[in-house]
């Protein structure tokens, strides 16, 4: 059973767009073994977002990131890395296939609504990064 990290970023949660999302993931196959609301600081999404730290959109991303809460899960299921990124759709939401969350919900390829894992190695590091092994059923 495969776990990868997701995260509802701020404009899905301002837009009272968590139980929607939510269950896109649970009708295709996902649980949610852990899930919490978290507002991220500076030095949260810095850490987080560290691979892009040399793009020039980082600062954006960050600021973003920070400006309201968020929700970050942990879901698991079989092929959950590739499940999610299929659920979630393209990064640019005008190239996400029909039915996608980010087709469904995305203001604009900044403003996507979600943030999932890529690749298992990447999951295991990003619940990490969120969730105490004590916190996933």
């Amino acid at each position: 059973m495969e776990r990868t990290l997701s995260i509802i970023k701020p404009d899905g949660v301002e837009r009272n767009l968590i139980g929607q999302i939510v269950s896109k993931f649970e009708e295709n196959g996902l649980n949610i073994a852990a899930m919490k609301k978290v507002r991220l600081s500076k030095h949260q999404a810095e850490a987080f977002y560290a691979v892009h730290k040399e793009r020039p959109f980082f600062g954006e991303l960050v600021d973003f990131m920070t400006r309201s809460p968020v929700v970050v899960m942990c879901l698991k299921g079989e092929g959950a890395v590739a499940k999610n990124r299929e659920i979630m759709g393209a990064t640019n939401p005008e190239e996400a296939a029909d039915g996608t969350i980010r087709k469904l919900f995305a203001k604009s390829i900044g403003e996507n609504t979600v943030h999932g894992s890529d690749a298992l190695e990447t999951a295991k590091e990003e619940v990490a990064f969120f969730f105490a092994e004590s916190e996933i059923y």
